[in-house]
C-alpha cells in the first residue's frame, strides 16, 4: 500500500465502483431520466471525496474514451454542476495535487468534450505549469500531435511551448482549423507561424523531409500552391503585414508578371504603357523579381528589350541570361540610354477601328478632383427621372493581399460624363458632401441608374470607404444590364445564333486576330454594333495624372450603358426581349400571386417609366431559368465538395485536381463555355479573364449543401427529382460515380448517393427532393 494512502480511500474507492454499477445499470436499460440523475447526485452526497471517486469510476470503465454520448462523460458533466452546489467539497493543497497527478493520465486518453469540466473540476488551470507543460510533451511524444495542441490551448500553454515544433504536425496532417485556433489569440505567434511557413514556400524546400521527422504521419498533400493560399488567408485575417513572407509575395508577384505577359504578348489586350506601368509596380525594388523580369523578356521579346530592361535596373551582367549582357554593352558603348520601352504593335495605331466610340465632345468629360466641380452638376444629376449610368475603376490587384478599392467613379448623363476622383475627394474635407451626393444618388427611387454587374461595383465602393458600407442596403432604382444580356444569350440560344459567330469582329487592320468580346463588350458589340476597346480595364487607376486613354475608356463603360439602355427600349421585341421593356428592366413585381413573400421583397406598385421600384443585390430581373442540364461550371480546386452536391443534381461539373493552378480554370471555362466557380483570392484573379457574369465567388463559410443552394438560387438553376443523380446514371466518365458502382444502393445509377452527399440521415436523403421547395426563384 502506498504510504500517502489511507484506509479511508479505499473505502472510498470501494463506494465509487459500487455507484458506478448502479448507474451503468440504469444507463444499459436507456433510463437516462430523473431517475438516473438523482441516483448520480445522491452518491455524490455519499462518497466522502467525490473528486477521487470520479477518477476511480473513470479508471475502471472505458466508455468515455469512444467518441460520442458517454456514461464517463455524462457522470462527469453532473459531478461538475453538482459541485457549483457544494463548493465546499472543492480541494486544495497536497490532495488536490495528487488528484492533480492522476488525472492527467486520463486526459491523455479523454474525448475533447471531456476536458473542460475536467480541467474544472480538477482546477487544472491554476496547477505548477511545469508539470502542465510536462504532460503535454508527454502526450506530444506519444506521436498525440493533435491532442497535445488541443490541450495546450485548453490550459492555455501556447505562449510557454514552441510554435513551429507543435504546428509543424498538423500542417502536415491538413488540420489548419486546429492551428488556426492555436494561434487565434497570440499575434506573436500568428508571426512566427507564417514566417515558418513562408519558409516552406521556397521552391527548393521540400516538406517530405519534414514529415519524416513525425512519427505515424502518412504522406501528406500539403504543396507549396496549398500552404501559399494559406498563407494569404491568414495574412489577411490577421490583418499582418505582407512583407513577414517575402517567398509567398515573391511567388504571387512571379504569377501576376506571368499573367501580365500573357496579356501583352498572347492576348495582345494590353497597351504597351499600361503593360509597362504595371510591370514596374509589380517588380518595384525587388532584384529577385527584376531578374525574373528578364527571364520572361527573353522568352517574349528580343534580347535588346530584355537589356533595356536590365539597364534601367542596373543589374549586374553575371545575373543576366546568355546573350543579354552583351547587348547591355552594346547600348553602353552606342550610348543609348533610353527608358525601357518595346516598340509599340502596329495594330495600336488603328486600335480605335472597329470598336465604340463614345459620341460626345471630349470637353463634355469631367475629370473632378474637388467637390467644388461637381457641385455645379449636382442638381442635373439629381434631377428626377434622371437615367445615369454608372461604373467604377479600381487598381487590379492580380491576387495580392487587399481589397480592392475604387479610384474613379463614372457617373454619365446624357452629353455629359464625369468622372469622380475618389483617391482625392475622399482625403479632403468635402467628403461628407461627397458620401451625401452618392448615397442620395442610389437611394432615389425615381432615378434610374444603369449597371453592368453593379453587385460587384457596389460591394468595392462599401471597402472604400465606410461612409458607403451600408449602401447596399439603401439602393433603389438600379438596373443591372447583367440580366438583359443573360436574357440575350438565352434567345440567341434559342435562335441557334452562335455567340462565338456574334463576338468575331473582321480584324484591324492587317492584324487578323482579335480576342473573342465577352460580357459589357460583347452586349455593346451586339446591340451598338461595335464592342468596346478594354485594354485599359487593367490599367493602374490610381496613378495621377490619368493618361488620356483611361479618360477616355473610362467615360466610354458608363456613357455605352445609356446607349445600349436607349436601343433597347426603342425595340425590345428586335432584340427577343418583352415589349414592355423599360417596365420589366426596373423589376416589374410579378403579377403571379405567391403563397409566400420572397425574402426582402415588399409590396411596391408598378413602376412608370419614370420610376423603379426598390432594388436588391442581384440583377432586377432574375436570370432566365435553365434546368442543370444546360448548367455548365468548373470548380476551382477548394470547391470539390460543392462540385459533387452539383454532380449528383444533374449539372455539367469539371474539377480542378488539387496541384492545379487557378488560372486553369479560366482556360476550361473560355475553351469549353463553361462558368467559374471560385472562393476568395483567386475570384480577383479569375474574373478578368473570363466573361461578366461567368466567375462566381461561392462563400467559403458555408457548408457545401448551402453552397450549392447558393449557386442554383444565382444561376436561377431549376432541379427536378428526374435530375437527380442524372449524371451518375449517364456519364461513364464520371470517375466519382463510376468508382463505387458495386456499391449500388436505392436509385438505379446512384452509386454515390453516401458518398456525394454525405452519410445517410434524413436530411442528405430529402436533400435533392427538397431543393425545389427549398430555393425559390423570382
Amino acid at each position: 500500500m502506498n504510504e500517502e494512502s489511507s484506509p479511508s480511500d479505499h473505502t472510498d474507492g470501494q463506494d465509487s465502483l459500487l455507484l458506478l454499477k448502479t448507474l451503468q445499470s440504469l444507463w444499459t436499460k436507456k433510463e437516462m431520466n430523473k431517475q438516473l440523475k438523482e441516483e448520480t447526485r445522491r452518491g455524490f452526497a455519499a462518497l466522502e471525496d467525490p473528486l477521487a471517486g470520479l477518477l476511480d469510476m473513470l479508471e475502471s470503465s472505458s466508455d468515455w474514451k469512444g467518441k460520442g454520448q458517454s456514461l464517463g462523460y455524462y457522470i462527469t458533466n453532473e459531478l461538475q454542476l453538482w459541485i457549483k452546489e457544494h463548493p465546499a467539497v472543492q480541494q486544495s493543497g497536497l490532495r488536490l495535487k495528487k488528484l492533480q497527478a492522476r488525472v492527467f493520465r486520463i486526459l491523455a486518453q479523454s474525448q475533447v468534450n471531456l476536458l473542460d469540466p475536467l480541467i474544472s473540476i480538477f482546477q487544472l488551470r491554476t496547477a505548477d505549469q511545469n508539470s502542465l507543460l510536462g504532460h503535454v510533451c508527454h502526450v506530444y511524444h506519444k506521436g498525440k500531435y493533435k491532442e497535445a495542441a488541443i490541450l495546450s490551448i485548453k490550459l492555455n500553454l501556447q505562449l510557454e511551448l514552441d510554435v513551429e515544433k507543435m504546428c509543424t504536425p498538423l500542417l502536415l496532417q491538413e488540420k489548419t482549423n486546429l492551428v488556426e485556433a492555436y494561434v487565434a489569440e497570440y499575434p506573436d505567434l500568428q508571426r512566427k507561424l507564417l514566417q515558418t511557413m513562408d519558409m516552406w514556400c521556397e521552391p527548393s524546400f521540400n516538406t517530405a523531409d519534414i514529415s519524416r521527422q513525425y512519427q505515424g504521419l502518412r504522406p501528406n498533400k500539403l504543396n507549396h500552391k496549398m500552404l501559399s493560399k494559406l498563407v494569404f488567408r491568414l495574412l489577411e485575417q490577421y490583418n499582418l503585414d505582407p512583407a513577414l513572407c517575402p517567398n509567398v509575395i515573391n511567388q504571387r508577384h512571379l504569377g501576376s508578371l506571368k499573367y501580365l505577359f500573357y496579356k501583352r504578348f498572347v492576348e495582345k489586350t494590353m497597351t504597351q504603357e499600361n503593360w509597362a506601368d504595371h510591370v514596374q509596380n509589380t517588380v518595384g525594388e525587388n532584384r529577385w523579381l527584376q531578374e525574373q523580369l528578364i527571364q520572361l523578356l527573353v522568352s517574349y521579346c528580343e534580347l535588346n528589350t530584355a537589356a533595356r530592361w536590365a539597364l534601367r535596373y542596373s543589374l549586374p551582367e553575371k545575373t543576366l541570361p546568355y546573350g543579354v549582357a552583351d547587348e547591355l554593352q552594346k547600348l553602353k558603348v552606342q550610348e543609348r540610354v533610353e527608358d525601357a520601352k518595346s516598340r509599340v504593335d502596329d495594330y495600336e495605331e488603328d486600335r480605335k477601328e472597329g470598336y465604340y466610340q463614345i459620341p460626345i465632345p471630349r470637353e463634355n468629360i469631367h475629370f473632378l478632383q474637388t467637390w467644388e466641380g461637381m457641385l455645379r452638376w449636382r442638381e442635373k444629376v439629381l434631377q428626377p427621372g434622371q437615367v445615369v449610368g454608372i461604373d467604377m475603376e479600381w487598381r487590379p490587384s492580380f491576387g495580392v493581399v487587399g481589397k480592392s478599392r475604387v479610384s474613379v467613379l463614372q457617373i454619365a448623363i446624357e452629353e455629359q460624363v464625369f468622372l469622380l476622383d475618389l483617391l482625392q475627394l475622399l482625403k479632403t474635407d468635402e467628403m461628407e458632401e461627397l458620401s451625401h451626393f452618392v448615397q442620395t444618388l442610389f437611394s432615389d427611387p425615381t432615378i434610374i441608374k444603369l449597371g453592368y454587374g453593379m453587385s460587384g461595383d457596389l460591394h468595392s465602393l462599401a471597402a472604400t470607404c465606410s461612409a458607403f458600407e451600408e449602401m447596399d442596403k439603401q439602393v433603389q432604382g438600379i438596373v443591372d444590364l447583367l440580366a438583359v444580356d443573360k436574357k440575350l444569350q438565352k434567345c440567341w440560344r434559342k435562335s441557334s445564333l452562335q455567340v462565338d459567330v456574334l463576338s468575331q469582329e473582321k480584324s484591324c487592320g492587317d492584324r487578323g486576330f482579335r480576342q473573342p468580346e465577352r460580357g459589357l463588350s460583347l452586349l455593346v458589340q451586339h446591340v451598338l454594333g461595335k464592342p468596346l476597346n478594354k485594354t485599359e480595364q487593367l490599367s493602374n487607376w490610381e496613378k495621377r495624372p490619368l493618361r488620356e486613354e483611361q479618360i477616355l475608356y473610362a467615360a466610354s463603360d458608363a456613357y455605352c450603358l445609356l446607349e445600349v439602355y436607349k436601343k433597347l427600349s426603342e425595340d425590345p421585341l428586335g432584340f427577343g426581349l418583352c415589349l414592355d421593356l423599360t417596365e420589366s428592366l426596373v423589376g416589374k413585381p410579378t403579377r403571379k400571386p405567391r403563397a409566400k413573400k420572397q425574402l426582402n421583397q415588399q409590396e411596391m406598385p408598378s413602376p412608370s417609366k419614370q420610376q423603379a421600384k426598390v432594388i436588391g443585390m442581384e440583377a432586377l430581373s432574375p436570370p432566365p431559368s435553365i434546368s442543370p442540364k444546360e448548367f455548365s461550371v468548373v470548380c476551382d480546386n477548394m470547391l470539390q465538395g460543392l462540385g459533387r452536391h452539383l454532380r449528383c443534381l444533374g449539372v455539367d461539373v469539371c474539377m480542378l485536381e488539387n496541384d492545379d493552378n487557378h488560372r486553369k480554370a479560366a482556360e476550361i471555362a473560355r475553351q469549353e463555355g463553361r462558368v467559374i466557380l471560385t472562393s476568395g483570392l483567386p475570384y480577383q484573379t479569375l474574373q478578368s479573364q473570363v466573361g461578366e457574369g461567368r466567375c462566381f465567388s461561392v462563400d467559403c463559410s458555408e457548408k457545401a449543401k448551402e453552397q450549392a443552394l447558393q449557386v442554383l438560387k444565382h444561376f436561377n438553376v431549376q432541379v427536378s427529382l428526374a435530375d437527380v443523380f442524372s449524371r451518375c446514371q449517364l456519364s461513364a466518365q464520371t470517375r466519382i460515380c463510376s468508382s463505387e458502382t458495386s456499391q449500388s444502393s436505392a436509385l438505379p445509377g446512384s452509386v454515390s448517393e453516401s458518398h456525394l452527399l454525405g452519410p445517410s440521415s434524413p436530411s442528405n436523403v430529402c436533400f435533392a427532393g427538397n431543393l425545389a421547395r427549398h430555393v425559390k426563384f423570382k
